[in-house]
């Protein structure tokens, strides 16, 4: 297949590997600072602040995962763009399939990143990658509804499974998050203990304003079959089954420090390994 806009994807795709190796690897390896300490929040909170690195100024638990995560982009997602964007090269629609859903990746990844990371020397290259993989995932979605070939072998894939389960986990990380912000709400202390020192809750307020809404209604479109619905879903699986592997790795990380981590050491790897088995089946039906 021909696709277009092949060496502005190309330009896009260097300069996100680029600077999201950059961003990852100091996030990894930067060791500047006294270390750890305690800090009083705004809030009278008492926060352990990391201290260390490029996200020194924010709290151990939440710069731990950050690492875990910088791992995942480095080892996963940035090879698996490289990757993707040589076989979308090739004129294979299924690498632009794995091409945008890992652009949908970076695009969450440094819109959090922006968002929530403490200000740091990274501040422009998080913007920078923000953009172009915002432009990236509009041009590769655009290629995708202009191919008129795009075809699904709708007797294997399981889009019943796969519209269920978008549902079910919008709507039960949408609890999850409600039992966090609910209950300060009724007993008047108003600010959850996750709020730490930050200015609000960055990661529920994305999900439940526009991640998990989406995940709902594109698990409607796929038991409706619907073809747009249909090829945003699967776009949205392999986005997911890279930001779980993240999530993963978080929960991993946080075990070697000595957090309890059960139950989500057992619930967050099943749901990754569901959404990497989804991703793949829906990449392989594709013709």
């Amino acid at each position: 297949m021909v696709f277009t806009q092949r060496k502005t994807l190309l330009v896009i795709s260097v300069l996100i590997a680029i600077g999201a190796s950059i961003a990852a690897s100091l996030g990894i390896l930067s060791d500047f600072g006294d270390g750890s300490f305690i800090y009083e929040s705004i809030r009278g909170q008492a926060i352990e602040i990391y201290g260390k690195g490029i996200y020194q100024h924010m709290s151990s638990d939440v710069a731990i995962q950050g690492i875990a995560q910088d791992y995942v982009t480095l080892f996963i997602a940035v090879p698996l763009l490289i990757i993707s964007l040589i076989g979308f090269y090739r004129g294979s629609l299924q690498a632009l399939f794995v091409f945008a859903g890992t652009l949908g990746y970076f695009f969450v990844t440094y819109l959090f990143y922006l968002a929530m990371a403490m200000y740091n020397m990274m501040f422009l290259v998080y913007a920078a990658l923000l953009g172009l993989s915002f432009f990236g995932l509009f041009l590769s979605i655009r290629n995708i509804f202009k191919v008129q070939a795009v075809a699904f072998s709708t007797d294997r894939l399981p889009y019943r499974f796969a519209g269920w389960f978008l549902i079910i986990n919008s709507v039960l990380i949408a609890i999850l998050w409600g039992s966090l912000i609910i209950p300060p709400l009724l007993d008047g202390s108003i600010y959850p203990p996750a709020l730490q020192h930050y200015t609000t809750l960055i990661v529920q307020g994305f999900d439940l304003g526009a991640l998990l809404p989406i995940s709902f209604v594109l698990g409607v479109l796929f038991l409706r079959k619907s073809l747009e619905g249909i090829i945003y879903g699967t776009i949205y699986i392999i986005f997911l089954a890279l930001l779980m592997s993240a999530l993963s790795a978080k929960i991993i990380a946080m075990g070697l420090h000595g957090v309890n981590i059960v139950p989500a050491v057992f619930i967050i790897p099943t749901i990754n390994m569901i959404t990497i088995f989804l991703a793949i089946q829906g990449v392989r039906r594709l013709q």
